[in-house]
């Protein structure tokens, strides 16, 4: 027990350490490759976390993806951007945002959700809730693809699409020199390796906890998906209350596209190539919720405003899906 509180307050350190390093690289380099340097680091290296734990086997293993993603895409459509359109509303009543580069990345979103999540539901080549492998490699490069256009879009093509409203006025501020931004890289990616090593010390005691609780499986990718975007809703919420929601939501949506784009294939190649079972289909709950969460944030984000009004709404959703997610 003592070991897990160290381990629980070394992981909120490292958290700490994390968001103060990507600000600092975000500074320099502008938006929005500030958000994109976080989302991808952390994304990286969640991967890299749900790889391990699937070649170690065990009960679960085989829909600890699933579970991990739909996760994140909840936490992040839900709690993270409730979180920060109630901190940010609160402070300053009406936030505005982008809807030309809000609007692509949700339907960037809306795709791959689709693609990875809900389609193996009901393709009919291999029983059960799974791809066979053609279809694990078509989603997979299909997943990769759409990531790389986005990307290719938010920094060249259209990068004022997702420039924070305001965004002249962060101008006065002096950005750091080249030698602390390269030194802040470096520790930005110490420190996330950190959080995901300290989140991998501390999921044997989540998965003792849940199996002795008798909660779903379920449970331990969401806490798994709350541990490593620890860092991201942090800088998103701190964002948000220097009503920048602009930043916010990239840092948001862009995690979740990212979470989607580059897990699923890289996972899709390992099931290929060791043979380890996949189960990426969701079930009629979670779609209902999915698709419940795409119609809300389609809506919150069609004004380029929002007030603490769309803030409680996705909230209450992301409660809904904790609570549903715990009583099934």
């Amino acid at each position: 027990m003592l070991l897990d509180v160290l381990i629980a307050a070394a992981l909120v350190a490292a958290v700490l350490v994390a968001v103060h390093h990507a600000e600092v690289v975000a500074l320099r380099v502008g938006e929005p490759f500030g958000t994109l340097v976080l989302a991808l680091a952390v994304t990286v290296i969640e991967a890299g976390l749900i790889v391990s734990m699937m070649l170690s086997g065990g009960a679960g293993a085989s829909t600890l993806v699933r579970d991990t993603v739909f996760a994140t895409v909840m936490i992040v459509c839900n709690g993270v951007i409730g979180l920060c359109l109630l901190a940010g509303a609160i402070r300053h009543h009406v936030l505005a945002f982008r809807i030309e580069g809000t609007s692509q990345a949700l339907s960037v979103l809306a795709a791959l959700v689709t693609l990875t999540l809900v389609l193996p539901t009901y393709t009919t080549t291999v029983p059960g809730p799974v791809f066979s492998p053609g279809q694990l490699v078509f989603a997979g490069a299909a997943s990769l693809a759409l990531y790389g256009v986005f990307v290719f879009v938010q920094t060249v093509r259209h990068r004022g699409y997702f420039l924070p409203v305001g965004a002249e006025a962060d101008e006065d501020v002096p950005p750091p020199s080249a030698r602390k931004t390269w030194a802040s890289l470096g520790l930005l990616v110490v420190s996330l390796v950190a959080v995901v090593g300290l989140a991998k010390m501390l999921s044997p005691s989540i998965r003792s906890g849940v199996e002795a609780a008798a909660l779903p499986a379920a449970v331990v990718g969401i806490a798994i998906a709350l541990l490593v975007l620890a860092p991201e809703t942090m800088a998103a919420v701190r964002a948000a209350n220097r009503n920048r929601m602009q930043t916010s939501l990239n840092l948001a949506l862009g995690s979740a596209l990212a979470t989607i784009g580059l897990t699923i294939p890289a996972v899709a190649a390992l099931s290929i190539l060791l043979g380890l079972p996949l189960e990426l289909g969701l079930d009629g709950k979670e779609m209902v919720l999915l698709a419940l969460t795409l119609l809300v944030s389609t809506l919150t984000f069609a004004g380029g405003s929002a007030t603490v009004l769309q803030g409680a709404v996705h909230l209450v959703l992301f409660a809904a899906f904790l609570f549903l997610a715990v009583v099934p």
